[in-house]
């Protein structure tokens, strides 16, 4: 069986027409490069070069096997050095996913410490619906997705991130901030703000009005954190929003305070797909994304 050392020492000698200045090139002994181009010849059965005392010419069967071979070995080593971009992380393109706030806030951050750390890497980003995440990262059309996440998706490796709690935003003057933690119950008189049904975080105010025997009526409901944020500084009302909302906050005059009795918690988590053999590009943005999420949310138990 031809190998590929044999058709590079037959590159060599070719290009260089010379069996000594081949073996230069190759860093190995003229005696190798010899037995080599020995055993490609009696492989083929003809000789390939015509060898005198002064030159190397190429028989007519070596001019034939040149013209069919060479353009190959370079494919090849232009495969070779692609892989060997991507493994040093001279390139290399990861998608993610996240939901639209993170997209928003997170994001450009990571944008940022990529380019600082990995210029040569590109990121793709789209902001999406939670719902949609999940199955785009399984069917590999994003390497990486961000969010909170069932924990019996299939074919589905997460990794947690932080601890993720509904809490109130508030402006900083509201009475509220003198407190640790603030009860469900203490929403009885305040002017809510909420997410619309579409949104999970919905689901799961509806949860801490029911639990704790208050009747759900908000003042205002929006389809988006920043808008709520909004509302909230300027005195509209008060925020059931997820710990991630800080992500947004940017230094405006907000603070917020954890809900108890009951407190609802959920994983913020980094999703791949388990079926798929993570690139180096993704295993080198992976965690720079964890680090700045933690570094931009507050872990909230």
């Amino acid at each position: 069986m031809i190998n590929l050392r044999q058709i590079k020492c037959f590159q060599a000698v070719v290009e260089l027409g010379n069996f000594s200045r081949a073996a230069e090139r190759l860093r190995t002994s003229q005696a190798g490069v010899s037995h080599a181009i020995h055993d490609l010849e009696a492989l083929l059965g003809t000789r390939l070069f015509d060898r005198t005392t002064r030159r190397v010419e190429l028989t007519e069967a070596g001019q034939i096997f040149a013209a069919g071979v060479l353009p190959g070995l370079a494919e090849i080593e232009r495969a070779v050095e692609s892989v060997r971009d991507l493994s040093e992380l001279r390139t290399g393109l990861v998608r993610i996913a996240a939901p639209p706030l993170l997209g928003a806030t997170v994001l450009p951050r990571l944008l940022q410490e990529v380019a600082k750390l990995h210029p040569s890497l590109k990121l793709r980003i789209e902001d999406v619906g939670t719902d949609l995440i999940v199955p785009r990262v399984r069917n590999g059309l994003y390497e990486i997705g961000i969010g909170t996440f069932n924990t019996d998706e299939e074919g589905i490796d997460r990794q947690h991130v932080l601890s993720d709690r509904l809490m109130v935003f508030i402006e900083m003057d509201h009475p509220f901030k003198s407190l640790e933690e603030v009860g469900w119950k203490a929403l009885h008189d305040q002017r809510v703000i909420t997410l619309t049904r579409e949104s999970n975080i919905r689901l799961l105010t509806e949860i801490g009005f029911e639990t704790a025997g208050l009747p759900l009526r908000p003042h205002l409901e929006v389809h988006q954190i920043h808008t709520a944020l909004s509302l909230v500084e300027s005195g509209a009302g008060v925020a059931v929003l997820p710990t991630y909302a800080f992500a947004a906050l940017n230094g405006r005059g907000i603070a917020a305070r954890p809900l108890t009795d009951p407190a609802i918690t959920r994983q913020v988590s980094i999703i791949t797909a388990r079926e798929r053999t993570l690139s180096p590009a993704t295993t080198a943005v992976r965690p720079l994304l964890r680090k700045i999420l933690r570094q931009m949310v507050p872990e909230i138990l």
